[in-house]
């Protein structure tokens, strides 16, 4: 049984950490791993065409990222600080929970100004709580109408890159670091595996009769949190909200019932599906918050199929896919990855596991 965090680790040349998308969205580099021979192909993204036919079906994160990564100033001392927004506690107030860099250098009671470009001053916060070595709680002193208000956060935020990306924001980061169908708005980092899609492959995978299924999970803390314990049995995953409706139920539960290739694209529609599974084994419309925290051995109920990123060692979603493709498969995989200079990380390269 692999359920020790040192099982999951693995050696990364710092080059291979992809700094930029893929000129073409669909034209990633796509390894292919068959659970069932151990086979291993590598084609392009769009090459996946091939492996889906009529009536199967795809289920998609729709969650939408949001510019949750502002700079501000100290009040007093002017000094600059970090602070990522992760969830809004309360709209009416304006409280959100973020995260802020340096942490040691914020108190509670401190006021933060955020400016524009130009230097004029768009929104102060107050540090209302002081929970965590890094967490805060902060309230945005505006009076002005919720639309004004989202506005300025628009205004002032840059897309929350991960830190592995050590360059500045781009422009092409507002469009690269967010899917084709992304609609519903509170995620703090992308569902990577769908970057990969194009509208176009989206519309050749239509025209060929592949099914749809959107789900929504808003990816928030528990992306950033790295598993501290060597019994992954100990693990707590932070929760994250989600929504699985009538249709998607519908969809994926006509795909399974006719054994039809079910592909979940990415870990956090994989997680939201199997966190709604009925006693009889299908998908059920729900909403709330999973920590559902998915480690070896796992008997997954939904999807047969799952398409993902290369993602970080010792990381909860390496796990995850280790549990779905089989141990040894996905870490031999790994070493091919590395071997054939693969791309890692969000923006990096995909893998499909059949």
């Amino acid at each position: 049984m692999r359920t020790k965090l040192s099982q999951f680790n693995y050696e990364l040349d710092k080059n291979l950490v992809a700094q930029h998308p893929a000129a073409n969205r669909d034209e990633s580099r796509l390894m292919i791993l068959h659970r069932d021979t151990g086979k291993i192909e590598h084609k392009v993204f769009k090459d996946l065409l091939g492996y889906f036919d009529e009536d199967d079906v795809m289920i998609f994160n729709n969650t939408k990222v949001f510019a949750a990564r502002l700079y501000g100033k100290k009040e007093k001392t002017g000094a600059k600080i970090e602070v990522f927004l992760l969830r809004e506690l309360n709209s009416d107030q304006r409280l959100w929970d973020v995260l802020v860099d340096p942490a040691r250098k914020i108190r509670v009671g401190n006021k933060l100004y955020f400016m524009d470009e130009k230097g004029n001053e768009i929104l102060v916060a107050e540090v209302v709580d002081n929970t965590t070595s890094r967490g805060r709680t902060i309230r945005f002193l505006f009076d002005g109408p919720e639309t004004e208000f989202r506005n300025n956060l628009d205004i002032l935020g840059n897309t929350p890159l991960p830190k592995y990306i050590t360059r500045n924001e781009e422009q092409v980061d507002r469009d690269r670091y967010q899917t084709v169908y992304a609609k519903e708005l509170g995620a703090v980092a992308a569902p990577t595996a769908g970057l990969h899609f194009s509208r176009e492959l989206m519309k050749r995978l239509e025209i060929k009769g592949i099914n749809f299924a959107e789900v929504t999970l808003h990816i928030g803390l528990g992306t950033f949190r790295t598993i501290d314990v060597e019994d992954l049995s100990k693990h707590k995953m932070d929760a994250e909200y989600f929504r699985i409706d009538a249709k998607a139920s519908e969809t994926v539960n006509k795909g399974k019932l006719a054994n039809k290739k079910i592909c979940a694209v990415g870990t956090t529609s994989m997680r939201t599906i199997e966190t709604a599974v009925s006693a009889e084994g299908l998908l059920k419309p729900a909403e709330g918050w999973t920590n559902l925290f998915i480690y070896p051995p796992y008997d997954f109920s939904i999807a047969n199929s799952m398409i993902t990123n290369f993602h970080l060692p010792k990381s909860s979603l390496l796990i995850m896919i280790c549990a779905f493709g089989g141990y040894e498969l996905v870490m031999e995989a790994y070493e091919q990855a590395i071997k054939e200079k693969y791309r890692f990380f969000s923006y990096g390269d995909a893998m499909m596991i059949l």
